[in-house]
């Protein structure tokens, strides 16, 4: 194949017609270079390109030359030579202006024109990485239109470099054995070992002895140090993909006036992907022992089969980053920790159901000899009722509203107090593990929108500075309108200074994000008066409908109006819930955007925010009604509170609205696991990908039975982009709202949580493995903002349950009657206690039931605290109601200091950072000290050798050699005692002339010399 010679840099390689082992698909064409990185571009061609590229650039070249960036070529074929390989360092800098140009060259074929402008943008880039040390590989073109890949190997000296640039801490030679306990501890550690053995993944190579190695950050002067016993395998896949990652996304590209790489080049278009490679296939075709890293992954992690194993959290860091690494060891922590909050939950709720039969309260509202007849529920249409009726609501609200609940609420708070306490351990123990200790952030690259924004900014300044100095500064033209002497060469020089970076580091201010503030502030607005509306919307339909079933003639519909009301409005709610979270995760992505953060960090960040506030509202609203508002605004007989002046507010169930919070709580939390977590993440991809399938599947029926088989980075492109955690993170978060603030009302809301995030983990571990393209290894000291909307959540919790606890359950109100009210001391009495009386001749007219099956009532009860009718302030609320107000203020108040008292008791016994580690820590600081000392003692050991005379003697022992210190300082004349010899001329021969003079001195002064080399 004759070669152009600057296509020489860029092999064009034949991809092999015959199948070949996964593992040279990781490899260059020569099979000894590893595949680091893949670039991606879709090649469209309007017809065939051999063909008519000549004239193509022949006409691009006209214009070109006519800017006079190139110089003219005799030939087409220097011209197709240039289109078909990258271009030389010296091209680089002069193709500025060619992107204006060839979008008017050829008006007749304008998708060619872009086609090949983002031919030469590639071209360019690709010089630009072969300058920076890369190597590159690209397969043939043999189709007229489909994908086309760029291969990318990262040599042994660019690891090196970039290596020690960024600070990759490596392990070196030194290793030091780790501290066993003694005694009863290391008794009890020893059986917990044998007792988890059966959980452990297995995972071969994976150090669990007492041998640690000592890490330090990466440099070429101390290669000595580690323990390089293959260049190639010394830098694991995801090291060399990050490096490799760190230069693509710092190169410059000058067509693009962009000051950043590939991320710019993927949003113009210029590639469509770029992803480092997976370990080959994950499925087991050889011995178990052959396994790579992504197949022990995928059958010791990704299988449901394995959910009773422990995740190996060190391979998914080492595989996927230590980013992923952390989310899935917060993931398994938060799951761990469920189970004892799921067994409380469950004796709690036991506790419920063995009491309940003796609750009294419960048994006073079944027991019909009481006959409490209750006012009607509607106006008009609905009769009076007896409240024995509802004995199956009384004896329901038991389960949840005992004195068990209100332990459990105090439990549950210290448990997210834990929670966030056993995190911080658990992640500074990582840290350690990790070398993540010490480690600073990388130096984040500006976003493409946010360079492309800050460009047309500067664009803009540029045009009206020059139509200021234009009357001014006119530059002196020909008859032809040519620019002519100095003003030519000012205007080359101004052109190249805007096509390169600006002297003057500018930025958008706030107010280039004026407008995208007022958007933000105004859409969040109307997100909320959305959510409010749809809360209020499903009130209406629960108004109207139980209206419309009251008056049905049907006694069984009558009899099931407020369970079949309830189910369909929390089914609703689902519903609406489910579809306004999709639609808040684009409109928070869309408002970020139009803040146009700096950096990806700031871009997560803000994203993270506003997602969380949106779907925080629309997630809990429904629950937040249930709980606080619900029946406290409805009124009392006679005087009812109606929205649009015909329908009456709804009110609690007789046995309290705690019950109605746990059937709403439980069916948003299982419905929202179950569809969106679950069957979105499992059925949506799933599909997605057998349409992708049938879509492939035609043309792969036409081709020959000599095609070629797909390679990895064929595999690997067809897979999902891995578009960040925050999915991830944001449906646990949900999650742990649920378990966390209004847990009071359900207590089996951690064992559902629990079984959820069993499944869960495997089902985020599968999808990472076999559906995602690998994403780069990025590096994180934490879980970042995360950690913070925990912790504030775990102090919300503590509020909220101590409001569910105090006015939407009988907890305040029943210790109220008894230890104020009762006669006996018990709660005998309690249910006519808490029901006032009305005389039924205060309804309004038109309100009263129109027909009664009841004889003759002149008095019914409600559930209120108000004086009778009898009484000079009738129907104004009672003294109890006064005394059970005070209570439950007083209740919040305890409950909620009481738990931040022990919170804080909590966090201040358990220390962040383990004993264990910090004498480890120390151990190795003091480790490296010696390490180095140790060297710089034999560095001088050297140069004394260096500066002997080959026939001297050994010194006598009060003899000594020169050692250089830092400070040390050497006499410039001959001095007594050298031998009377004549001097040489090497530099040794006349150092050694000082030896005597040197070696008279005190061993302290040389010891103290030693000390300050270092």
């Amino acid at each position: 194949m004759q070669v152009s010679p600057s296509e020489d840099k860029i092999p064009v390689v034949d991809a092999p017609s015959s199948p070949q082992a996964s593992s040279e698909d990781l490899y260059f064409c020569d099979g000894l270079r590893k595949v680091d990185y893949v670039l991606v571009f879709h090649h469209r061609r309007h017809g065939s390109l051999r063909c008519t590229g000549t004239a193509s650039v022949s006409q691009d070249q006209l214009s070109i030359v006519s800017n006079g960036n190139f110089p003219p070529t005799s030939g087409s074929s220097d011209a197709a030579a240039r289109q078909g390989a990258g271009l030389r360092r010296e091209e680089a800098a002069s193709v500025g202006e060619v992107f204006m140009e060839l979008g008017m060259a050829r008006g007749s074929e304008p998708m060619e024109a872009a086609d090949h402008e983002m031919h030469l943008i590639r071209q360019e880039f690709e010089a630009n990485l072969l300058e920076a040390g890369l190597e590159v590989e690209r397969d043939r073109e043999t189709k007229t239109h489909g994908p086309s890949f760029t291969r990318i190997h990262a040599p042994w000296p660019v690891l090196c470099r970039e290596a020690e640039f960024l600070k990759i801490k490596v392990p070196t030679k030194q290793s030091y054995e780790l501290r066993e306990e003694s005694g009863f501890g290391s008794s009890m550690s020893s059986v917990w070992r044998k007792l988890k053995q059966p959980f452990e993944p297995k995972v071969p190579h994976q150090d669990h002895g007492s041998t640690k190695f000592l890490s330090h950050c990466f440099s070429r002067d101390k290669l000595h140090m580690y323990n390089i016993t293959s260049k190639d395998t010394f830098f694991d896949n995801a090291t060399r993909g990050r490096i490799v990652y760190e230069i693509l996304r710092r190169t410059v590209c000058v067509r693009t006036c962009q000051t950043i790489g590939i991320s710019t080049l993927i949003a113009k278009g210029v590639y469509d992907a770029a992803f480092p490679l997976h370990d080959g296939d994950f499925k087991v075709t050889g011995h178990l022992e052959e396994r790579n890293d992504r197949q022990v992954l995928f059958e010791e992690w990704a299988r449901y089969s394995a959910f009773y194993k422990y995740q190996p959290i060190d391979l998914v860091r080492k595989y996927f980053g230590e980013k992923i690494g952390l989310y899935f060891a917060w993931l398994g922590v938060y799951t761990q920790l469920l189970i004892p909050a799921s067994i409380v939950g469950i004796i709690v709720f036991g506790y419920g159901v063995a009491t309940v039969d003796t609750n009294i309260p419960s048994l006073e509202m079944c027991d019909e000899r009481l006959n409490f007849t209750m006012c009607p529920l509607c106006d008009g249409a609905c009769d009076y009722w007896h409240l024995s009726t509802a004995c199956g609501t009384a004896r329901a609200s038991h389960l949840f509203d005992n004195p068990a609940t209100v332990f459990f609420a105090i439990f549950m708070s210290l448990w997210a107090v834990l929670f966030l306490e056993h995190w911080k351990r658990r992640q500074i123990s990582l840290s350690f593990s990790w070398d993540l200790t010490g480690i600073e952030e990388d130096e984040e690259h500006p976003r493409p929108k946010y360079e492309t924004i800050l460009l047309e900014k500067r664009q803009r300044k540029q045009q009206q500075k020059k139509k200021k100095k234009k009357k001014k500064n006119e530059p002196e033209k020909q008859e032809d309108g040519t620019v002519t002497g100095k003003d030519r060469w000012r205007q080359k020089l101004l052109s190249a200074m805007a096509a390169g970076v600006p002297t003057v580091a500018e930025k958008l201010t706030w107010k280039d994000r004026l407008p995208g503030y007022f958007m933000n502030i105004s859409s969040i607005l109307f997100m909320f008066g959305l959510t409010f509306s749809a809360v209020f919307g499903v009130i209406i339909y629960r108004i109207t409908i139980s209206a419309l079933m009251a008056m049905s003639p049907d006694p069984e519909t009558k009899s099931n109006v407020r369970v079949t009301v309830t189910a369909t409005a929390v089914i609703i709610n689902l519903v609406v819930i489910l579809i306004l979270d999709e639609i808040y995760g684009t409109v928070a992505l869309w408002l970020t955007e139009l803040e146009i953060p700096k950096t990806e960090t700031n871009f997560e960040e803000r994203l993270i925010l506003k997602a969380f506030l949106l779907k925080f509202m629309n997630a809990y609203a429904p629950i937040f009604y249930v709980a606080f508002f619900k029946g406290r605004f409805a009124g009392r007989p006679g005087s009812y509170v109606y929205v649009f002046n015909d329908y009456r507010m709804e009110e609690c169930a007789p046995g309290g609205c705690l019950i109605e919070l746990c059937v709403q709580l439980s069916i948003i939390m299982l419905g929202k696991q179950l569809i969106q977590n679950n069957i979105f993440e499992i059925g949506i991809p799933k599909l997605k990908k057998l349409i992708r399938t049938l879509k492939e599947k035609e043309p792969t029926q036409k081709e020959k039975d000599g095609e070629r088989p797909p390679r990895q980075w064929n595999l690997d492109y067809a897979l999902v982009p891995f578009e960040g955690l925050t999915p991830e993170y944001m449906e646990m978060i949900i999650q742990f709202g649920f378990v966390s603030l209004f847990v009071a009302s359900f207590p089996l809301a951690p064992l559902f949580a629990l079984l959820n995030n069993v499944i869960e983990i495997r089902l985020d571990a599968r999808k990472f493995v076999t559906e995602l393209r690998r994403p780069v290894a990025a590096r994180a000291k934490d879980i970042g903002i995360w950690y913070n909307i925990l912790s504030g959540m775990g102090k919300l919790s503590v509020i909220i349950n101590a409001f569910v606890i105090a006015f939407t359950s009988d907890f305040i109100p029943r210790l109220v009657y008894q230890y104020m009210y009762s006669q006996t001391g018990t709660m005998h009495g309690f249910i006519d206690h808490t029901l006032s009386f009305f005389n039924v001749s205060n309804f309004k007219p038109g309100t009263a039931p129109h027909s009664s099956d009841h004889g003759d009532i002149t008095v019914c009860r409600y559930k209120d605290y108000r004086e009778p009718p009898w009484s000079s302030d009738a129907y104004q609320f009672s003294k109890q109601y006064w005394s059970v107000l005070s209570a439950r203020l007083a209740f919040v108040i305890l409950f909620q200091n009481l738990v931040m008292f022990l919170s804080l008791m909590v966090a201040w016994v358990i220390p962040d950072v383990p004993k264990t580690i910090v004498e480890q820590l120390k151990r190795e600081k003091k480790l490296l000290v010696d390490l180095f000392l140790q060297e710089e003692k034999e560095k001088f050991q050297l140069i004394q050798s260096l500066f002997v005379k080959p026939n001297s003697q050994s010194p006598t022992a009060g003899q000594a050699f020169p050692v250089l210190g830092r400070y040390s300082t050497l006499p410039s004349g001959p001095t007594a005692g050298d031998g009377g010899g004549p001097r040489a001329r090497s530099r040794a021969a006349s150092f050694s002339q000082f030896s005597d003079k040197m070696s008279s001195l005190p061993r302290k002064e040389n010891a103290n010399s030693k000390h300050t080399a270092v």
